[in-house]
């Protein structure tokens, strides 16, 4: 354990961690890095594979597969954020992270995550727009509008990630440098302050909650009056028609904030040290795999691209 002397207080100072990562044997490590490896790469693929069919196929350059497309690209900057990291230590067993690359890491995965937030919140406005406003469309989410979300997603992300880490750094780590996770994240490096943790506390709950709360409720609210929209169509099958190209953003959403509402919610006390981690892997690594997937199943036109190209390159 790296610890050095502090200079403002008779106590130690750390300047490395150690990501515990998974209580697994070697062999088992081994399993869970090619397991890994190939969820990693199948996620890039799939996430690259969106963003390339967005850029080349005319049928998909709208308002709502563009921001589709801003949305894969975060999601490969998220797991992009935690899984290598996590597939070297479980390659070289070498589970050490600098202070100041543990910081980095809570930066980046705290941006991501909250521009994911906003990202969803404004597709979900596209499909308001499209399903409630239909003859003014263009006029509610043109270029100009789509830009304005776009900025105001990495702005709000990187505000919130950026209070979070400096409060979360200002702490005194000391005694131990041992991370009871496989990344840096925000409630196990608060365990591991033996400062006072309230104010730090506070404020990061207060910042992300409300970042989460609101695009949530604005998320909610959209498919309130799609849903009230959509009752008014008279035949069933066009309500079932009209309501289904809100389904895979809506799986999507409920998967994400299911997620994050079952591990920063409930009390941290309830849930014991495998669920967190395996929580974790889930919100980190497997829902970005799981996004291009659910895009592409449900998705005619995604479908309908993927086959033209796929046609082209055989021809």
């Amino acid at each position: 354990m790296d610890i050095s002397p502090s200079k403002d207080q008779n106590q130690t100072s750390v300047t490395e961690f150690l990501l515990m990562g998974f209580s697994i044997g070697q062999n088992n490590q081994t399993l869970l890095f090619v397991i890994g490896l190939f969820v990693y790469l199948l996620t890039l693929a799939g996430n690259l594979t969106i963003i390339t069919l967005i850029r080349i196929d005319q049928h998909l350059q709208t308002p709502m597969y563009f921001l589709l497309g801003n949305l894969s690209f975060v999601e490969i900057c998220c797991t992009s954020t935690i899984a290598p990291k996590m597939l070297l230590d479980l390659l070289s067993g070498d589970k050490t992270i600098s202070y100041s690359g543990c910081a980095l890491q809570l930066y980046f995965f705290g941006t991501f995550g909250s521009t994911e937030c906003v990202l969803l919140s404004a597709m979900a406005y596209d499909r308001y727009a499209a399903i409630c406003h239909p003859l003014h469309y263009t006029l509610l989410i043109n270029q100009t509008v789509r830009r304005y979300f776009l900025a105001a997603s990495w702005t709000i992300g990187h505000f919130n990630s950026t209070i979070n880490t400096a409060m979360v750094f200002s702490l005194h780590f000391c005694h131990s440098n041992e991370i009871n996770h496989f990344f840096c994240d925000i409630p196990p490096l608060l365990h591991l302050s033996c400062s006072d943790i309230f104010i730090s506390q506070m404020v990061t709950f207060t910042i992300s909650g409300s970042i989460m709360i609101v695009s949530f409720g604005l998320i909610l609210l959209s498919y309130i009056l799609i849903v009230s929209s959509v009752l008014k169509i008279r035949t069933a099958r066009g309500r079932i028609k009209t309501f289904s190209t809100c389904g895979s953003h809506l799986t999507v959403v409920s998967i994400f904030y299911g997620t994050l509402i079952y591990t920063y919610i409930q009390p941290s006390s309830t849930l014991s040290i495998e669920e967190d981690h395996l929580i974790s892997v889930l919100y980190t690594i497997i829902i970005p795999l799981l996004n291009p997937l659910i895009y592409s199943f449900r998705n005619k036109e995604v479908q309908r691209g993927l086959w033209k190209i796929l046609r082209k390159s055989r021809s």
